[in-house]
This record gives structure tokens, sequence and C-alpha cells, in this order.
């Protein structure tokens, strides 16, 4: 069955375009500051700076007193009196640095999100519908950094670490905001809609939505993986510990605890939901990459195939290498990625809102 494809005329102006590249800015100092995040948890920073101070918070300790008063605070921490006890304060200052550059970005992630959207409100340049939606995107960043003290806050006290659950809502809902900027930008910078009609474009437009489910489900179990450092462990592909299925799968009571407590359980799920992305992407790529489709769909689609392929050498590299930090960090901006050209080939294949389909005979 073939695919009838019918332009919908709908012209984009400069002021559309500005703000497309507003989201698509802020976007990208979000997937910045998924990497950074990354880098702050592997080099274990994230648990240094042991106060929330929004706004003084700005500036670092300034002498060498403010210093020696943060890794005061620092040492009454029990990731201090287990992990980290005997560390130099220059030890402290190079920790303190990445927590400090992560808190800072998501500072200038605020302001970028909110600043220019007072101006193009002022100015007029947004209206209509796109009002509430955008008003949302500095109302989501905030949140998330709510949502990130709320994650170091479950370190301070009783663990040595952030609670993988808390780490886990942290980075997805990062996830979730970039993909909102991305799928309102590309609303925005789709100059001519397409009618994809035919029976055949239904089942891809269900396959792209299962693709997006099974790379957002893998960077879950990929957040549980880092909360647990599970990576750390089972560092053998693809059996772990000469089994396919690990030993103690289901050791723990009652049994969905294993899903986000269990190392063997975390790591084993991680890895079977990146095998089945891989291999759907792949399946889906040689159903579409032949037949009559917009370049809307094309282009992310041989991008997802792409991806696709480097981020499974990135994730069993990491595993193989015992999680060093340059492959580690780049395998979670590969995640992101994946996510990226997942959402962009369902928006080519989606259908325009606000028309009628045409009829078919």
């Amino acid at each position: 069955m073939s695919i009838a494809v019918t332009a919908v005329p709908a012209q984009k102006t400069a002021t559309d375009r500005v703000v497309a590249y507003w989201l698509i800015a802020t976007a990208v100092m979000i997937l910045l500051m998924v990497v950074i995040g990354g880098v702050t948890r592997l080099t274990e920073s994230g648990l240094s700076i042991t106060e929330w101070k929004p706004v003084t918070g700005t500036l670092p300790p300034l002498g060498e007193a403010a210093w020696n008063d943060a890794f005061t605070k620092y040492q009454q921490i029990p990731e201090y009196r287990e992990i980290h006890r005997g560390m130099s304060l220059d030890e402290f200052k190079g920790i303190f640095f990445w927590e400090y550059l992560h808190r800072l970005w998501g500072r200038m992630i605020g302001l970028v999100a909110l600043l220019p959207l007072v101006v193009f409100l002022v100015q007029g340049r947004v209206k209509g519908a796109d009002v509430p939606k955008l008003i949302a995107v500095p109302f989501l960043v905030a949140l998330q950094g709510a949502l990130g003290w709320y994650m170091v806050e479950s370190g301070l006290s009783v663990r040595t670490s952030v609670s993988q659950y808390r780490l886990t809502a942290h980075l997805m809902l990062a996830v979730a905001i970039y993909g909102y900027l991305v799928w309102i930008a590309a609303d925005i910078l789709r100059r001519e809609p397409l009618w994809l009609e035919g029976h055949r474009v239904q089942k891809f437009r269900r396959a792209a939505r299962v693709i997006l489910a099974l790379v957002t489900l893998t960077m879950i179990a990929g957040g549980f993986t880092a909360g647990l450092k599970a990576g750390l462990t089972y560092n053998t592909f693809p059996l772990m510990d000469g089994r396919l299925v690990p030993e103690g799968y289901l050791q723990i009571q009652p049994w969905w605890r294993n899903l986000f407590e269990n190392i063997a359980t975390v790591q084993f799920d991680h890895r079977l939901l990146a095998t089945t992305s891989f291999f759907a992407i792949v399946a889906f790529w040689l159903a579409v990459r032949g037949k009559c489709v917009p370049r809307t769909v094309k282009a992310p689609l041989n991008a997802l195939m792409l991806v696709a392929c480097l981020q499974v050498a990135l994730g069993i590299s990491t595993l193989l290498f015992m999680v060093p930090v340059p492959l580690a960090a780049a395998h979670q901006a590969g995640a992101v990625l994946l996510f990226t050209c997942a959402l962009l080939t369902l928006h080519g294949l989606r259908e325009p809102r606000g028309k009628r389909k045409p009829a078919t005979r």
C-alpha cells in the first residue's frame, strides 16, 4: 500500500524562528547540564555542597575562612566519614568545583528560560495558545532545581550517596523538560506540515511511539544503574558472571523492589532494555528507510540508527572498562541524543493539529 503525502501550507515568520531558537538554546543547555550532572555523580562531587542557597550560593567560597567553613560542613556528612575521611582541603576543592559548576549552570538555565520569555511577552511575539506552553518553561526549570536539592538532601544525613529513586526522578525530569522544548521548537520550525495517509504510515507512527517508549524506559533503568553504581559490578558482556541471567536476580522481597534496589536486577534490566531498543530501532529503520516518506522523517530516522549504534558501543565500552568518567559521560549524553532522534522521528510522522484529515476513499 502506498503512502500519500499531502502538503498543508504553513508560513512561519522570523518571530517564530527567534522563539524556536530560544527553545533550542535552552534545550542544548539542559543537554550539557545532564552531562555535567553525570560527571558530578561519577566524581562523587554531588554532596560537596551541603546547603541550598539559590541566590547567595551563586558565588563560591571567597577566602580561606570560607573554604574551611564549607569543608567543615562536608566533614559532618556520612560520605566524608565513611568514604573520604582524611581528604585534604585541596582535594575537597576539586570535588566542590563540579557540584558548584552543576548548580551555577542550573542557575544560568533558569535565567535563559525566563528573561527572553519576558521580552517575547512584552513585545507580543508570543500569542494565543503558545503563551501557556512557553510560560510553563521557567516553572519547569525551577521545579527541576528544587528536585535537585531534594535529591542531594537524601545523601546528607544517613546515606553515603543520594537516593537512586530521587536521582532517577531528577534525571528524567530534565529529559522530560528537554523533550518538551525540542517538541515545541520542532512544531514552530516545521514549515510545511504533511498529512501522511494510509494504513502503513499509521503502523509507522505506532512503531515510532514504541521506539520512544523503549528508549525512555532504558534511560530510566540507566538512572537506577547509575544511582546504585551497578556499572561497577558484572563488568563482562554479554554474560553476567558467566550467566545470561545473574544469580540473585529476584533475591529481595517483595519482588518488585529488585527492579530498583537489586544491583544484579537493575543492571540486567538495563542491558535487556538497551538490547531490545537497539534491535527495535534496526527493524524500524529497515522497514521505513525505503518508503516514500518526507525528509522530516528520513533525517531523524537515519540519525536514530547511527546514534543507536554509537550508544551500544559506548555502553559496552563503559561497562568493560569499569565506568571511566569520559566514557560514562559520553554514554549519558548519547542517551539524550538517542531520545532526541526518537522524538524527532515521531514528530516527523505526526499529523498536524487543527486540521481535518482528508477523507479516504
